[in-house]
């Protein structure tokens, strides 16, 4: 007897979400999904880079230096998803092959892997910047 009345209840369910206008969107997972916040990498499992000196360079042209230090944006990555520079100490966020700096003097700065030991800036439109950064040797 229950599974009579289990029966009817599905099928009046089914009935009358076919009926209903407008239900049919209302299990839409790609419409309920969260909405990334600014800011916030994106997909990707979470990881880590690797520990050592990162030191940053923009490309420089055929009639001089090759590559362009900018020593104020080097930093360096340590422990716990952590990184220091002259300014200070921060947190950063690794998922997939995007980095983010959630805490410190460069929080917000956003960063592609495009290497093992690599990172390029990426603009606040998501589009790839000239910075390069390069990981130099490892922790002392």
């Amino acid at each position: 007897m229950r599974n009579r009345y289990v029966i009817m209840l599905a099928l009046g369910a089914a009935a009358l979400a076919g009926l209903v206008p407008g239900m049919a969107d209302a299990q839409d997972r790609k419409t309920s999904r969260p909405q990334s916040r600014a800011g916030m990498a994106d997909g990707g499992v979470l990881s880590t880079m690797p520990h050592g000196l990162y030191e940053c360079a923009v490309p420089g042209d055929a009639g001089g230096e090759a590559y362009i230090v900018i020593a104020e944006e080097s930093f360096r990555i340590g422990t716990a998803s952590s990184y220091t520079n002259a300014q200070g100490n921060g947190i950063y966020l690794m998922r997939g092959r995007e980095l983010v700096f959630t805490r410190g003097p460069k929080k917000d700065q956003r960063f592609r892997r495009i290497g093992d030991n690599m990172l390029q800036k990426l603009a606040a439109d998501g589009s790839l910047g000239k910075l390069i950064c390069t990981r130099r040797g490892s922790p002392d």
